[in-house]
């Protein structure tokens, strides 16, 4: 295998070549600072480059790996075990700067680790840097004011997506095998999307979001991007708390158990059966990248897969007390910080501005959107016509646009001009309310040779069931690297 052919090996195949001694942790992540070096520069998917850090853990990792079984000191931790990751700027990390994205906490040095970090720590996995992010993760573009904009692998004049830029773009450039990201409305999935890999929003308190800067507590999650539904299984196996559902102590009806690629590969015992809800999540979609998502969607009748088209009218309505819960939760954080608005002027315009409006959401709005939150997910699932029990997943697409130039505020889609903003957080919300998981897959190319996603949207706690379907469609359309050679 060449170097680059190495970089972009999956998660599964780099750990066989440690296990057969023809590939060690430390080779391999001088490798992965060196591509950093090289190509990070141009894509500014990195923030913070953990260099000793990371040379430190892989050490560990070979001196664990590589003695003789059955004697001291040797330890297998498990698929993530001496492989290099990146971390979303937002998670914090002890001894390590974590700035959120913002001039608030550029200097800013975690005592403790993230739940998360402490866990992927445990499972070997190696900290290669902190990646760059829309500020405080409020935004979707990853046009960062204080850091820089990081640009997409496929088209540097165009947003890699966010708030989880840095990562996607990382992961999509061969720069780790696989990044910890946030998703609050869309922050995991758009990124993914426009970057061409996969993005895995978990359910809600599937992650434990303790040690991570919070945009809104009733709506972050905490979950993986990779090349891969096997990496991004993977690499979420690592960071769930076992069979708990994190913040209540109670066990979850389907813990996360997921041992590898094999789990996905093996053909459901009956057919998949996916609904395919019209309106809210089909009328709005340029007419390229529609038809892209609408033929990858019909294809996979030839993988066993039942659709299920119905209208989706409740949805519409899920953007307003979606808006409240976020704007109210993001400003009472920076208020209780002492950062808003004190520090009002260190914020970038785009952030200060919807601080500024989360002041205006009223009590009874903020409340009542909770109490709408509470059965969203059986309006999401409770729309379908029979057989809607045996509905496995919704498929719907992952991205209105393919990814937009840096520039670009506002496109024009269907003849209606919209923010970008507005126009690429439209179709990730209602996983975020609704609390159910939902993953982002590479389904297909633009003319203009830019990434296209789909997304499936899951009944709760069904993780390794959307994997398995997205791995289905990883099979008609297969990650592919973007060319790295202008950079």
């Amino acid at each position: 295998m060449t170097d680059s052919d190495v970089a972009f090996a999956s998660i599964e195949e780099i750990g066989k070549l440690f296990r057969k001694r023809k590939l060690s942790p430390v080779e391999l992540t001088k490798m992965m600072l060196a591509r950093i070096e090289r190509l990070n520069p141009k894509l500014n998917a990195f923030i913070t480059v953990t260099a000793e850090v990371a040379l430190a853990q892989a050490k560990k990792a070979e001196a664990e790996l590589f003695a003789p079984r059955g004697r001291k000191g040797h330890r297998d931790r498990g698929p993530l075990h001496g492989i290099p990751i990146s971390l979303k700027d937002n998670i914090c990390t002890k001894d390590v700067r974590t700035t959120a994205g913002s001039k608030i906490l550029k200097d800013f040095v975690p005592q403790h680790d993230a739940q998360v970090v402490a866990q992927l720590k445990e499972a070997g996995a190696i900290l290669l840097g902190k990646t760059n992010l829309h500020e405080f993760a409020y935004g979707v573009t990853t046009n960062n004011p204080h850091f820089g904009p990081t640009r997409n692998p496929w088209d540097l004049s165009r947003i890699p997506g966010g708030s989880s830029g840095g990562s996607a773009a990382a992961v999509a450039a061969g720069l780790c095998y696989g990044s910890v990201g946030t998703d609050t409305g869309g922050s995991i999935r758009i990124p993914a999307a426009l970057c061409g890999i996969v993005g895995l929003k978990p359910n809600y308190r599937r992650v434990s979001a303790d040690g991570v800067v919070p945009l809104s507590k009733q709506l972050d999650h905490v979950g993986p991007l990779a090349r891969s539904a096997a990496d991004a299984g993977l690499i979420l196996r690592a960071i769930t708390r076992g069979n708990y559902v994190h913040g209540t102590g109670i066990k979850a009806p389907i813990p996360f158990d997921f041992r590898g690629a094999n789990e996905i590969r093996q053909k459901p015992p009956r057919p998949l059966n996916i609904g395919i809800p019209q309106d809210y999540f089909w009328d709005r979609i340029d007419p390229e990248v529609r038809e892209i998502q609408w033929q990858a969607v019909q294809a996979a009748r030839r993988h066993g897969v039942v659709l299920h088209e119905f209208p989706s009218p409740a949805i519409q309505s899920w953007t307003e007390p979606s808006t409240h819960i976020a704007l109210a939760d993001a400003t009472a954080f920076h208020q209780q910080s002492g950062w808003f608005p004190a520090r009002a002027a260190d914020y970038g315009e785009d952030v200060r501005t919807r601080l500024q409006m989360g002041l205006e959401v009223r009590a009874t709005d903020y409340l009542r959107a909770l109490e709408q939150r509470q059965l969203a997910w059986l309006h999401l699932f409770g729309q379908t016509p029979q057989p809607c029990g045996l509905l496995q997943a919704l498929a719907v697409p992952a991205n209105p646009i393919a990814a937009p130039l840096i520039s670009e505020e506002h496109v024009t889609i269907a003849g209606k001009n919209e923010p970008v903003r507005a126009a690429l957080l439209r179709l990730q919300r209602p996983a975020n309310f609704a609390e159910v998981p939902a993953i982002s897959v590479p389904c297909g190319f633009t003319a203009a040779g830019l990434p296209v996603g789909l997304q499936l949207l899951g009944m709760c706690w069904t993780e390794k069931t959307l994997l398995r379907i997205a791995h289905a469609f990883e099979e008609a359309h297969p990650f592919r690297r973007p060319s790295l050679g202008t950079l």
